[in-house]
């Protein structure tokens, strides 16, 4: 399993939302340095979302996205306000070597199939829940779609690796939803990257164990429940 360390941009900031609310924010300082960090501690991927993009369609975070990419010098994924082909190949040019489509997946399908032809290998797709139906646009609005019915239709599209998010758990360090991670990953067969509460290492294990290809490590490591290293090599032993 990998595991993701995270870097969520707001106004040139590393921050942390509690439950995706905008008005409830924890600054954590200089995300290139904190990219650069979590290279130094072990981290293969990293896991951006770009919340400017994501909450207005901002596009600001492009030149700091260059130096993080920089900065951390190994694969990065970026999620956040991917809405066209044109908001996409912007992101793979700065650098980045996955793009997640998050509102679009619901909204435009067809984006999906055209990047994922456009970028075979690089299109992921971010599933985001409350109460089991699909979030879009920054959390702020429900669909009627369940995580499931909605992955199944981007399998059919040729995307094989979904990032998925209760947002009842995401920044509340009260663990992940393991069982509905484990459903999503048994129901569709795909990559299902983990993400959203997890808060130990335990945790960690539950969502290897669900068979979880990834998880993604936000607020537990900001507020040093355990460690980069102490995860890997977890997810090592495991």
């Amino acid at each position: 399993m990998i595991l993701y360390p995270a870097i969520d941009l707001l106004d040139g900031q590393a921050v942390r939302l509690r439950q995706g609310r905008r008005d409830d924010v924890t600054v954590y300082g200089d995300p290139v340095a904190l990219a650069r960090k979590w290279r130094t501690l072990g981290g293969q991927w990293l896991h951006l979302v770009d919340l400017g993009a994501a909450f207005d369609g901002q596009t600001k975070h492009l030149p700091l996205l260059k130096e993080i990419v920089s900065a951390f010098d190994g694969s990065v994924e970026l999620g956040g306000g991917l809405r066209s082909m044109q908001d996409i190949e912007a992101r793979i040019k700065a650098g980045v070597s996955r793009c997640i489509i998050g509102t679009a997946a619901v909204e435009k399908p067809d984006l999906v199939r055209d990047a994922c032809r456009t970028f075979p290998g690089q299109i992921a797709v971010g599933i985001d829940a409350k109460n089991g139906l699909v979030a879009t646009r920054g959390w702020v609005s429900t669909s009627a779609l369940t995580a499931a019915e909605l992955a199944l239709r981007m399998l059919d599209m040729g995307v094989s690796a979904v990032i998925y998010t209760d947002v009842s758990r995401d920044g509340m360090m009260q663990g992940p939803n393991v069982e509905a991670t484990r459903a999503l990953a048994e129901a569709t067969g795909m990559q299902i990257i983990g993400s959203g509460g997890v808060s130990s290492i335990r945790d960690l294990k539950a969502l290897q164990s669900a068979g979880c290809a990834g998880a993604i490590l936000g607020k537990a490591l900001y507020e040093g429940a355990f460690t980069l290293p102490e995860a890997l090599n977890a997810v090592k032993e495991a």
